[in-house]
């Protein structure tokens, strides 16, 4: 009997965390990015208004989409090698047994005693043992697709909505700065969060995440100023 202390470990929300931290980000990037340069052309406000809310619906579409099909291919990718992984099992299972107490061996456990793990893992679970061990697939870093399409298009549109709701509230001559201003500290705030969800450093993330959407805007206005169009 083995007395387990409580854990609370961060890795079982890597699949929705990395999907909604993407979809924030490009949420607020992009329509800001939008609103900024569109607002830099010299438009009229129902143009920034009809811009940033046609990014916002593609936005959130072109997540959802993206992020179940990339995740999708990760997903079948796993399934062909598990049914690779069963026929094997039952096929060549001495030379199977081998793989796995070669693994364990090669992180440092005795030959002898290797053996024995794998043979007492596959007599439990074979087929877990090989996935975990050998593919490096586990129960909670496995992809799922409609979830992380939930995910990545939810928080685009959250993310998307806090440039737009700044530029209406805000008067079409000081709009620019303050769109700017304003999404980089969500930025900050968003990279900040993710961070401290993930258990990362929080000030590390959040410079990173605004130093590139600072960068992203600025290139944006001045795309827009010199064009004098709506891009």
């Amino acid at each position: 009997m083995f007395v387990q202390h409580l854990e609370r470990h961060r890795t079982d929300r890597i699949g929705w965390l990395r999907a909604a931290v993407l979809g924030a980000n490009d949420g607020i990037l992009s329509t800001a990015s939008l609103v900024v340069g569109v607002a830099a052309a010299q438009s009229p406000s129902s143009d920034i208004l009809v811009a940033g809310v046609a990014g916002l619906v593609a936005g959130a579409m072109s997540m959802a989409a993206g992020e179940y099909v990339s995740v999708s291919s990760q997903s079948d990718t796993e399934k062909a090698d598990l049914d690779r992984e069963r026929k094997e099992l039952a096929t060549e299972d001495e030379s199977e047994r081998n793989e796995l107490a070669a693994i364990y061996a090669s992180r440092g456990v005795e030959p002898l005693l290797a053996r024995q793990v794998a043979d007492q893992l596959m007599a439990h679970d074979a087929l877990g043992a090989h996935a975990r061990d050998e593919l490096g697939i586990s129960e909670l870093t496995n992809a799922k697709p409609v979830q992380a399409a939930f995910a990545s298009a939810g928080t685009f549109a959250i993310g998307a909505a806090c440039p737009m709701v700044t530029a209406l509230v805000t008067p079409r001559t000081a709009l620019i700065p303050v769109v700017i201003a304003t999404s980089i500290l969500f930025l900050a705030l968003l990279g900040g969060f993710g961070a401290y969800a993930g258990g990362a450093p929080v000030i590390k993330a959040a410079v990173r995440v605004t130093f590139w959407g600072a960068l992203a805007m600025g290139l944006t206005a001045g795309v827009g100023a010199l064009f004098g169009t709506a891009v």
